[in-house]
């Protein structure tokens, strides 16, 4: 078992050392806050750190007021989320100004039910409309594995902030790619649940259409011990499905036995660096998957996707952008401004291709079980760098980054990212997608890959 006082401690090796007494949630949390205090001036990941809250949780919890699964692990989340006596920022500069958030959102407290103890939020694209992980307000939040690089958007610092070992497990949002994004770009495992699976009350919104949140860690384990502790239907979310939750740590180590694993060609294997599909290929590789699909339409997915993110997002943000334009980072508020200004025939219109491309993405699933498809088109570009070229194409990074990733949750399939290393070289991950509600099938070929070495978290 790794030294449960170590940047290198998963969440799992956390629990398991205070559920049985071998370490004290206090002594963890100090060795947290500790870490935290080191690595900010280079990371960047938080916004706001509850120091005064996690040790008094943790005392509570040595005196056997609190168990669960997670019992001593610290967490930090996305400053999207509600954490009680705080403003939810959202990465804004606007939202600091707000009402204190009266109650942690559900799922902090889902996760504070199973025994985990919050340290703090945050940082991110600002209002979650971003690839990067760089923000106008707050600075980015740099890659841990080289820090004049990104670490990605827009849950920048939940990746920033578990690469650098700061803490095992970190929420973010990812609406179109925003938790898959940073996972890549980090070396990190990341869970993209079923649009619907987890509740999202008590956090700000984006694109309500498209909007979910999840978990960001460097094992596996880690995702499906909090993914099966935040489970089950919140009727304050209208969105999230009254489904029974359904475990999926038992069936963790299954292995792939009896899965249908196929690589999606045509839109996904091109527009990317090499390294991208040489990551795809070893993982098809390695799980012995010999078919290749394609996903129709994936390019016009990828369109109706901007047009729905563009016209939602600027839409909530309206009285923002009258009463108070100089307050937003340029870029942000220009790509909403914009969005104001699409006819709503566009919006009709992606809405209603969007049921024909679910269709047809589930009589594709009828044929599959998990699809392999790369995360991000490249690992980590530098901070600041505006421009790249992928396949002879000069583009814009900041919309680029998630090429991949906003065709898959345009419909809301759940999706795990594997990361792959290479000795000398910038992590990249490979998206694992299951069709709805098959998160566990997902988990189990991420475990898999783990286990075989093949993909893994790089050392903090």
């Amino acid at each position: 078992m790794t030294d449960p006082l170590s940047k290198q401690a998963t969440a799992g090796d956390i629990a398991r050392a205070v559920m049985s007494g071998k370490a004290k949630a206090a002594d963890v949390i100090a060795a947290t806050l500790k870490r935290i205090d080191a690595s900010e001036p280079t990371v960047n990941a938080f916004t706001d750190v509850v120091a005064l809250r996690a040790m008094k949780r943790a005392r509570e919890i040595d005196q056997g007021l609190h168990r669960g699964p997670l019992v001593g692990v610290p967490f930090a989340v996305k400053n999207l989320f509600d954490i009680q006596g705080l403003p939810t920022r959202a990465g804004s500069k606007i939202n600091v100004d707000g009402p204190k958030a009266p109650r942690d959102g559900a799922l902090v407290r889902k996760l504070e039910a199973a025994g985990a103890i919050l340290v703090g939020g945050l940082n991110m694209g600002e209002y979650a409309y971003d690839f990067t992980g760089e923000n106008a307000h707050y600075g980015p939040s740099c890659n841990p594995h080289d820090p004049t690089r990104m670490s990605g958007g827009s849950s920048g610092g939940s990746g920033a902030a578990v690469a650098a070992g700061e803490v095992p497990l970190a929420l973010g949002s990812d609406t179109n790619g925003s938790i898959r994004v940073p996972s890549s770009l980090c070396g990190l495992f990341g869970l993209k649940p079923t649009y619907g699976r987890l509740s999202r009350a008590g956090s700000f919104p984006f694109v309500d259409a498209f909007d979910h949140l999840g978990p960001i860690a460097r094992s596996v384990e880690d995702l499906a011990l909090s993914f099966d502790a935040m489970q089950g239907w919140d009727p304050d979310d209208p969105v999230c499905t009254d489904r029974p939750a359904v475990p999926t740590l038992p069936e963790l180590n299954e292995g792939i036995d009896g899965l249908r694993i196929a690589v999606a060609g045509d839109y996904f294997a091109r527009g990317g660096e090499s390294v991208a599909f040489e990551a795809v290929a070893t993982v098809a590789k390695a799980l012995g998957a010999t078919k290749t699909v394609t996903i129709p339409h994936a390019a016009a997915a990828r369109a109706a996707a901007y047009v729905i993110t563009a016209v939602e997002g600027s839409q909530l943000h309206l009285p923002r952008l009258r009463e108070r334009p100089q307050d937003f980072d340029p870029d942000t508020r220009e790509r909403f401004m914009a969005g104001a200004l699409l006819p709503g025939s566009w919006y009709v219109k992606a809405q209603r291709f969007r049921r024909q491309y679910r269709a047809a993405l589930q009589k594709l699933f009828g044929e599959v079980d998990i699809i392999l498809a790369p995360a991000t088109p490249c690992p980590a570009p530098k901070l600041g760098q505006v421009m790249m070229t992928l396949d002879g194409v000069e583009l814009p990074v900041r919309a680029n980054l998630g090429i991949y990733t906003q065709p898959i949750s345009f419909v809301g399939l759940p999706v795990v990212v594997a990361p792959l290393q290479k000795p000398g070289a910038l992590p990249i991950g490979v998206q694992l997608i299951a069709n709805h509600w098959n998160e566990a099938a997902a988990l189990r070929v991420a475990r898999h890959l783990e286990k075989t070495g093949v993909a893994s978290a790089l050392p903090a």
